[in-house]
């Protein structure tokens, strides 16, 4: 299979997971995609660690390093690789924009590979899976990654090339961001192996996890309610 293939093989997946006849999925989609509906995760992310840390010291680092996560992960690739790659979103593609569903008249910017949403929720879905050590938490943040990795091809903004290019990116620089906290923590504490049916092995308590999850499920409720209340206005 040569690279025009490939190409081709990208829009055709593309078409397949982009839009529907659902005013519904519309409504949904745009919620889950906006950056502010996710506040309370990273709210209850910042709860997580400021409760399972005993100083100042590891919860800024914790914090240096999600945000270093959003930096390497997304905001480098905004500014460097996009432009330099240059290649069109979807819904710009002079091939098949003018099949691309979109929503409200929203295409996004000019520019599309890689996925910054990919990247970004994935690095810190990664980062924090390390960090606590709680298989709920690591499937419940990959399922919150890939939830928005769907709203970027339903919205047609970016091709499963783009989507999959970011997942690797952001497992990469998840994995290599906890990997310099690993290293970071054992200046300030000695590292603690927990062994307890009430904390994860790495001392994170499983009720605080859970206040992260319980989280998460709030939001999807409320994206459904919200997307359900813009069929009756």
């Amino acid at each position: 299979m040569d690279f025009s293939q490939i190409i081709e093989l990208d829009r055709d997946l593309l078409l397949w997971f982009n839009g529907s006849d659902s005013l519904f999925l519309d409504g949904l989609v745009k919620t889950l995609t906006t950056a502010a509906t996710w506040i309370p995760l990273y709210v209850s992310l910042f709860y997580l660690v400021l409760k399972n840390n005993d100083n100042f010291q590891k919860v800024l680092l914790i914090v240096a390093c999600a945000g270093l996560c959003v930096f390497i992960a997304g905001s480098l690739n905004d500014m460097m690789v996009k432009p330099w790659v240059a290649r069109w979103r979807p819904s710009h593609d002079e091939a098949i924009g003018y099949v691309v569903d979109v929503v409200n008249d929203y295409r996004g910017g000019s520019y599309g590979f890689f996925s910054s949403h990919a990247a970004n929720t994935f690095s810190l879905a990664v980062f924090f899976s390390l960090l606590v050590r709680s298989r709920a938490l690591t499937v419940a943040l990959v399922a919150w990654s890939l939830v928005n990795c769907w709203t970027r091809m339903y919205l047609g903004v970016h091709f499963p090339g783009d989507i999959l290019c970011g997942l690797l990116w952001g497992g990469v620089v998840g994995t290599a961001v906890w990997y310099v906290h690993r290293l970071l923590l054992k200046k300030l504490s000695p590292a603690l192996n927990f062994i307890s049916s009430q904390y994860t092995s790495t001392g994170y308590l499983l009720t605080n996890v859970d206040v992260v999850i319980s989280v998460l499920a709030m939001t999807l409720i409320y994206a459904i309610l919200r997307a359900s209340f813009y069929l009756y206005v």
